[in-house]
């Protein structure tokens, strides 16, 4: 496992924001950290990313603790956050270097990287001037910058339109084709059924069960559970996607 969480509880004041959860995250999966507002999701990466120190438990992270060695351990990962905030006066060549410099790597074609991301064609543009798809899709490139091992994405493509989200989650395949391990919060079910290898979802900052997204329906329909509304074939996403096309409308 290349991240084991055992005991995990964090504590402010008389909140239990995350109560005595554990569970683990295979090498090479996607792996998806699901809840409402509230349940502790957040706060459990933010702890697993060395960003929070807990009040109890345990955490290794590819084999190395995250509070003796902390600094290893970042080394190891990159976290895209949900609102993530660049320099404006930087235009994204020159963003891409100051992100080298400050994990002590070298960048020989700053263009390259955002060729991968299809933004070549903004390489002299600032961070504010950048739609929605093309800011995550930036911040995206700006945490692999280091090869980080495992990547964390928290909500990554909230706000987003239907063809930038499917064009980020082509974006996210690839980078666990690379053989990386990612892991992300979601409130879009259909994102984390399309994307994720296993899911755990919490409640009240407990985990109440993981498990495959396939196994987890399949455990929910065995149980009795029925749709009021028969399911469609196709919904209204399918038609505006299929009428508009799915490449990307960057401004």
């Amino acid at each position: 496992m290349i991240i084991e969480i055992n005991d995990l509880v964090k504590k402010y004041d008389d909140l239990v924001a995350v109560d005595g959860i554990s569970f683990e995250v295979k090498q090479g999966e996607i792996f998806g950290l699901l809840g409402p507002n509230g349940a502790g999701k957040t706060t459990t990466l933010e702890i697993i990313e060395t960003l929070r120190r807990p009040t109890s438990g345990r955490i290794t992270v590819d084999g190395l603790d995250v509070l003796e060695d902390s600094w290893a351990v970042k080394s190891r990962i990159g976290v895209q956050l949900q609102d993530a905030g660049f320099y404006p006066d930087l235009t994204l060549v020159e963003l891409l270097k100051l992100f080298a410099a400050l994990n002590q790597v070298s960048i020989e074609d700053p263009v390259s990287v955002l060729r991968k991301f299809s933004l070549e064609d903004k390489q002299k543009s600032f961070w504010q001037k950048l739609s929605g798809g093309q800011k995550q899709r930036f911040s995206l490139a700006t945490t692999l910058i280091h090869d980080p091992k495992i990547i964390f994405l928290d909500e990554p493509t909230t706000g987003l339109d239907p063809q930038a989200r499917v064009n980020l989650w082509d974006e996210i395949r690839k980078i666990h084709k690379e053989g990386r391990t990612l892991v992300l919060t979601t409130h879009y079910m259909q994102e984390a059924e399309v994307l994720c290898d296993r899911v755990a979802i919490m409640d009240g900052g407990k985990i109440i069960k993981t498990g495959s997204p396939r196994e987890l329906i399949e455990e929910l329909l065995a149980s009795g559970f029925r749709k009021e509304q028969e399911v469609q074939k196709a919904n209204l996403e399918d038609v505006f996607l299929t009428l508009t096309g799915k490449h990307l409308r960057d401004e």
